[in-house]
């Protein structure tokens, strides 16, 4: 019997509503294994490549705004063009697929998706306009029961994980549907790759805490209106207020307070940090609480003569260079250690290379031509009063798995996420950003301490459990005994993220056997034509 014809749109709209209802924080996680069946099964129905692409494309629109719709709070025209972008790029995998089995066969075109979607996260994480909010291992965030093994794999291993079952279902439907059987191998396939993942999270992992870290980290979330933040004369109440919460908690073994995203809300200027006045209160802070240091986010810069040209220096209106930075200070009444960002929000906080043309658009809507600078290094913060070794992760920093690891492989011990997530409202945004804190401690089996502004502070530990937190939208402070650990690092951290390493190269091999195909193809074509 051939397979039931359904509507494309029916089957579009199916796969799209699926995957958003999968999507944190919903609790229907499980419908991510069926997300992609309905595409499949349209493409099994011999639809015409054009038509396919339209049908994919709708599907993915549906679960880009139905995920991240929040994002138009920040900028309606900016959150469009977000959608329609992200959407378009989602379909290359697919019209990869297409092709390579319409070419090459069913076992290589379901490779191909695989290998290709893969390339295409790995890609999406580390380009100018870089968007991995959607990566599909970031689906299990609510089930850290789940992925214990992301410890191993990052989140490309559940990535991998979700296209292999919705393959494997397809099929076992389309089995059914020609031959009226089912097929005894598909279904011991997918039992096995559904259950053999969740098995290996429920070994029991050991950890060693350091018996020496009976030390405690405060942090704090202040409750402040990101769109009132920088309005002039709010900065001395907002630096008081953050004290206040501070001090509330601090006792004698307290070794490390955490402030949210650019909690200084001054721009400072880098080389006289120690010295400039405006921080005077928090020096003073400093200085009653000797035993203490201090990581806060700031908005930093640095002047330059003209010999100092970098892709991101700009020029004032008096002709002097600068580089603006989204800093985060770890320091004391004393000494400051720096970070600068690295990821940049692309449209808000940078403005990709290849979009320079449109610089005068995103102006006008409220976005950036210049940006901040970003910085090379994964620079750890070392808080020599204690055992503590920071990762300092900047708000949207944070939902990149390979880059924190970067930070741990050079010696971090403990994972600080700095935010500012109140730009969203009361969204899932905000929700989404704490979620995806929780992957990052099982990849690296590090503590994962936050911050946020207007919500949610937490405190995550090694196997991604949040254990204490606080509400959005209320003022307060956490007290929490945060242990080091010794041993050695993950796998994941020491080896980076090999799936979708060995993606990218079946990727290649891919494409260049489907160009092989064609060249021969044609020159077969060719000669039989002459021959005639």
């Amino acid at each position: 019997m051939p397979i039931k014809n359904i509507h494309p749109v029916i089957l579009s709209i199916l796969s799209g509503l699926l995957l958003y209802a999968a999507w944190p924080v919903s609790p229907l996680t499980f419908l991510i294994f069926i997300g992609f069946v309905p595409l499949l099964w349209m493409e099994q129905q011999g639809i015409r490549r054009r038509k396919f692409f339209l049908w994919v494309y709708l599907s993915m629109l549906i679960w880009n705004v139905g995920t991240t719709w929040w994002i138009i709070n920040s900028t309606l025209p900016g959150a469009i063009g977000a959608f329609l972008a992200n959407s378009l790029l989602m379909t290359i995998p697919w019209l990869g697929f297409y092709n390579i089995k319409k070419r090459m066969g069913s076992a290589a075109g379901y490779l191909s998706l695989l290998f290709f979607w893969l390339t295409f996260e790995y890609i999406h994480q580390n380009w100018e306009l870089s968007w991995p909010w959607l990566t599909l291992g970031n689906v299990f965030a609510t089930h850290p029961g789940w992925i214990q093994w992301y410890e191993f794999t990052g989140t490309s291993g559940g990535s991998f994980w979700v296209i292999c079952i919705n393959i494997l279902l397809v099929l076992l439907i389309k089995k059914k549907s020609e031959e009226h059987r089912w097929s005894i191998r598909t279904i011991t396939f997918l039992i096995g790759f559904l259950i053999l993942p969740l098995a290996i999270s429920f070994y029991s992992f050991e950890f060693i805490f350091n018996p020496r870290s009976a030390a405690n980290i405060v942090l704090v979330q202040p409750n402040v209106d990101p769109y009132k933040k920088f309005e002039p004369g709010e900065e001395q109440r907002q630096v008081e207020n953050l004290i206040k919460l501070s001090e509330e908690k601090i006792d004698g073994n307290t070794r490390l307070v955490v402030w949210p995203e650019t909690a200084i809300p001054y721009a400072i200027e880098e080389q006289a940090v120690k010295y400039h006045p405006f921080i005077e209160p928090v020096r003073a802070f400093l200085k009653r609480h000797s035993h203490i240091k201090l990581l806060t986010g700031m908005e930093g810069f640095r002047m330059f003569d003209k010999d100092h040209q970098t892709k991101y220096t700009e020029r004032d209106n008096a002709g002097r260079y600068y580089e603006a930075y989204n800093t985060a200070a770890l320091m004391d009444s004393g000494t400051v250690q720096l970070y600068h960002k690295s990821r940049l929000v692309p449209g808000v906080e940078s403005l990709p290379s290849f979009l320079k043309f449109m610089s005068n658009w995103f102006e006008q809507f409220g976005g950036t031509t210049g940006g901040y600078a970003r910085q090379d290094e994964r620079t750890v913060l070392i808080a020599d009063n204690s055992s503590y070794k920071i990762a300092p992760a900047i708000c949207y920093e944070s939902i990149y798995g390979e880059f924190m690891s970067q930070f741990v492989k050079n010696g971090a011990n403990i994972i600080c996420v700095i935010t500012n997530d109140g730009w969203w409202g009361q969204t899932p945004g905000y929700q989404q950003h704490e979620s995806y804190g929780r992957l990052r401690a099982i990849e690296t089996r590090c503590w994962v301490m936050r911050s946020a502004n207007t919500g949610i502070s937490c405190v995550i530990d090694r196997e991604g459990n949040i254990l204490q937190q606080l509400p959005w939208d209320v003022a307060g402070s956490i007290k929490f005994t945060v242990p080091t650990h010794e041993g050695s690092s993950t796998f994941f951290v020491k080896h980076g993220d090999l799936i979708s390493y060995g993606s990218i190269v079946f990727t290649i091999l891919l494409v260049l056997w489907n160009i092989f195909v064609i060249v021969k193809a044609r020159m077969n074509a060719k000669t039989l034509s002459v021959s005639k």
